[in-house]
Parts: structure tokens; C-alpha cells; sequence
């Protein structure tokens, strides 16, 4: 009676996700995503886990796909958005309408694409000799306890020629600028070399690229800042996936008037984690190589539907002016200090500027 009382209580994307019949890791942080356990996936003839992080809060969600050497997995459409980044291995896409040509191209690791929304989709892995592993972000919390029929979200008849026309060079990799350091494409070949722009307003000498994936309301962006330095503090909304592509570090997060509760997460290549909704997060490199993150996150530059996402857009304004974001000289002085013991642990110097704190 007990386990038929908790699947009455479970949402229908809750019970979705019961009924694949694979792992799910339940975690505020990941240490590394190669290494999460996964198990067969029989609706998709793979092997795979659902990664539900805690700071996704159910606005999204996040999935390790496993294609063994030589295989194929089975199409696939839904009505939800999903946003795909290569972890390891390499292999090929077609994507297709219920009317249309079909359209295949082909990734790597570091490749970074989205696939269009209710469009029919089938992964390939060509290599013999090893397996690979994709680490998927969608929507499917949302739209599938939105609408609470699986039937619809699944199976639903119409094709969004808004997202994919089917022309040939759809996934060629292609793109064109947007403002705030924009790039719109369909296919990034691989994010840890796509050319950033200096944002400045985030200070520590970063830069980033804010990518806009095929018509999607779920996008990207690649941040990197230089050895020795660390990024300022900011909030937002819920669901964005930090995955590390290069480095070593931690990030600090808390909610603000709780201070004493800082939340450590050290990380690495291919660490994942996901602050949780209007917590304050920062980012330290401590490595001996610059530090790079990408983000698989809400928000869009073309289509304004989630402005309370990004704080109205504020996150690289200062708390001082209505932004979300904590200026250097407004931080404790504890977070200069931790990061200057945690850098003489590893023999790095501190590039950061000295700071004048201001009164509280």
C-alpha cells in the first residue's frame, strides 16, 4: 500500500522518470559526469541515468546518454526542449520531420547543439572501439507537468519550421552575432575553442559567449577566467548547469543573509553543478590553467519569456545599483583570504587586485 500511496503522490514527470528504469542520482554538485553510474535504457536501447540536481528546483532536468561502440539508439520526439553537450566519444545526429528530408551531422567531444523542438532524432555512434557519453539539459519537468499528458508530449503531430526548415547546412555550424556577446547557431563544433569576448562588468579578466541554439528558450553560454583570479558573486534563477571543460577550482554558494552556511563545491574537468534559485554563487580558480565553465541554463536573447530567470537582466550589476551581482570591495574579506591559502596550496600566485573594503 505504501509504494502504491507514493506513486499516487509522484508528478507526472516524477513518474516518467521512475518508469525508464534507469539510475537516478539525486545530488547538489557532481564530481565528475564520465564517471556517473548508468544502466540499459531500454526505450532507447542505450544506456543512460537522469541527473536531477538540486538547484534545478524541477524547472529542468539533466540526463547522461551512454551509446555503446557501433550503436544506434532508437528516434526519438517530444515536445520539450533539450540541449546536448558532447562528454566523450564521437558520432553523428540525423534529425527529421514527419514531412521533410533528413538532415545528419556529425560531433565530437566538446560539440555543443540542440535538438529541435518535436523533431524526430536518432544518435549514432560509428566508433568501434569506444563508447560515448553525452550529457543532455531539458525541459521535460516543466512541459511534461504542464501539460501532465505523455501521450501529447510525445506524440503530438506538428512540425516547428520556425526551428527546423530542413535545409542542408541546418547543423553546418554556421552562425551570426547577437548583442551581448551573441553567437546564434544550430551546432557549436566544440566550445573549449570557440573564440569569447571580454565581459568586464564580471570582472577577474574573464570572458564569455552567450550562445542561442536553435530557436530555444533553454541555451548556453562558456565563461573562462585566468590563473590566480577569481569571479565576483551573482544570483539568478533556478536550473543553470555549470559544467567544467577545463581547470580546477571550487565555487562558494549561499542565500543571502546566510552567509554562515556557505555551500563548498570543489571541481574539476567535467564537475557539474547547479546553484539553487536566487543563491548567491562565485567562482575560484586555483588551478595553473585558466578556468572554464559551461553553462546549459534558461534564457534566451531573441525571445524575452524569463526575465525573472536572469533578475531582469542584472546579473553583472552591482546589488548597489538593483543588480545581483557583489562587487569586490562589497564582499566579505574572508572569500579574498580562503582564496589566497587555497592558491599557496597549489603554488599559485594571486593575480586578483588589491581591494579597499567598504564600510558596512
Amino acid at each position: 500500500m505504501a509504494s502504491e500511496e507514493s506513486a499516487q503522490e509522484r508528478s507526472t514527470y516524477e513518474q516518467w522518470i521512475h518508469d525508464q528504469g534507469i539510475p537516478i542520482v539525486r545530488e547538489f554538485s557532481i564530481p565528475s559526469l564520465k564517471e556517473v553510474a548508468v544502466g540499459p535504457w531500454g526505450r532507447l536501447d542505450a544506456y543512460g541515468a537522469y541527473v536531477l540536481m538540486d538547484g534545478a528546483e524541477d524547472s529542468n532536468d539533466s540526463y547522461v546518454l551512454e551509446i555503446p561502440a557501433g550503436k544506434t539508439v532508437q528516434p526519438e520526439k517530444h515536445l520539450y526542449e533539450e540541449v546536448v553537450y558532447v562528454l566523450s566519444g564521437r558520432g553523428a545526429t540525423t534529425v527529421w520531420q514527419s514531412e521533410g528530408p533528413k538532415r545528419t551531422f556529425e560531433w565530437h567531444e566538446g560539440s555543443l547543439f540542440a535538438l529541435p523542438l518535436n523533431s524526430w532524432h536518432q544518435f549514432f555512434n560509428g566508433q568501434g572501439g569506444q563508447a560515448a557519453r553525452l550529457y543532455v539539459v531539458s525541459s521535460a519537468p516543466l512541459v511534461m507537468n504542464l501539460f501532465h499528458n505523455l501521450d501529447f508530449v510525445l506524440n503530438v503531430d506538428y512540425n516547428f519550421t520556425d526551428r527546423f526548415d530542413g535545409r542542408a547546412d541546418f547543423f553546418s555550424g554556421e552562425g551570426k552575432e547577437r548583442p551581448r556577446r551573441g553567437w546564434e547557431t544550430n551546432f557549436v563544433a566544440d566550445v573549449r575553442t570557440f573564440p569569447l569576448i571580454q565581459w568586464k562588468e564580471r570582472g577577474a579578466g574573464g570572458v564569455n559567449r552567450n550562445f542561442e541554439l536553435g530557436g530555444n528558450i533553454l541555451n548556453a553560454h562558456v565563461s573562462e577566467f585566468p590563473v590566480g583570479t577569481y569571479k565576483k558573486a551573482h544570483h539568478h534563477g533556478p536550473g543553470a548547469h555549470v559544467i567544467i571543460i577545463q581547470g580546477q577550482g571550487y565555487s562558494l554558494a549561499w542565500q543571502e543573509g546566510r552567509e554562515s552556511e556557505r555551500v563548498r563545491v570543489d571541481w574539476q574537468e567535467g564537475s557539474v553543478l547547479v546553484p539553487p534559485n536566487r543563491w548567491f554563487h562565485q567562482h575560484f580558480n586555483t588551478g595553473k590553467v585558466p578556468g572554464k565553465y559551461l553553462a546549459l541554463r534558461w534564457g534566451s536573447l531573441k525571445y524575452s519569456v524569463l526575465k525573472l530567470w536572469a533578475a531582469a537582466g542584472k546579473t553583472d550589476t552591482s546589488t548597489k545599483q538593483g543588480g545581483s551581482q557583489i562587487d569586490y570591495e562589497d564582499e566579505e574579506p574572508y572569500i579574498r583570504q580562503l582564496f589566497e591559502q587555497e592558491l599557496a596550496k597549489n603554488g599559485v600566485p594571486c593575480q586578483m587586485p588589491p581591494v579597499q573594503y567598504r564600510q558596512a
